[in-house]
């Protein structure tokens, strides 16, 4: 019968537990680009209209 190697459960395990934790904090870090993007697209919009006369001027005349 063979002895179970408890060197490679182990290892198993832990490499188990490091991969959860990355992708733990890589959900965490998509959050928070996720609301920066929000803010920044609000401002976007506020910035457009003003942008869009001025355009037009130059064209009229």
């Amino acid at each position: 019968m063979a002895t179970p190697n408890y060197g490679y459960e182990k290892r198993q395990k832990e490499l188990a537990k490091k991969k959860k934790k990355e992708e733990k904090l890589k959900h965490k870090a998509d959050r928070k680009v996720g609301e920066g993007a929000e803010g920044e697209v609000s401002n976007d919009d506020d910035a457009a209209p003003t942008t869009e006369p001025d355009a037009e001027g130059p064209v009229a005349s």
